[in-house]
């Protein structure tokens, strides 16, 4: 864990020193609408430890959080009659990791619907309050 550096994006957000669409906010993570969607109702998993990605992450923070990312693939589909859910993590820069804090991404999938460039731009934040709000009432 010696790489890991707090000041990432997701570490200020975890702190409250960024605003976020917040969808859960437990004791071991945070879940909130992805800025940059793929795709509608594309969120993030983001545990509260602190580690780089998954090859330093303890093993007990993954047994926390891997329910909750199947919790939150669940509730988005049924949020937004998905066809399916891609859940996506990488693992440093050449894997595509550009937030060097351990993330889920969960985007739901849409039968003949390409996904969106990731970092095509800022959603408008009216559009993911709405989404959350769905996703929200789907984990009710």
């Amino acid at each position: 864990m010696s790489d890991y550096d707090p000041s990432n994006i997701f570490g200020k957000i975890l702190r409250g020193e960024i605003p976020s669409e917040k969808l859960l906010d437990t004791e071991d993570a945070l879940v909130i609408m992805d800025v940059m969607p793929q795709s509608k109702g594309h969120c993030l998993v983001i545990p509260k430890a602190p580690s780089r990605n998954l090859l330093d992450a303890k093993d007990a923070t993954l047994e926390k959080v891997m329910p909750l990312v199947a919790r939150l693939a669940r509730a988005t589909k049924e949020a937004f009659a998905a066809d399916g859910v891609t859940i996506c993590q990488y693992n440093e820069a050449p894997a595509g990791q550009t937030v060097f804090h351990l993330h889920f991404h969960v985007i739901p999938r849409y039968e003949g619907v390409e996904l969106v460039r990731h970092a095509g731009g800022m959603a408008d934040p009216a559009l993911l309050k709405e989404q959350a709000d769905r996703i929200r009432q789907a984990l009710a």
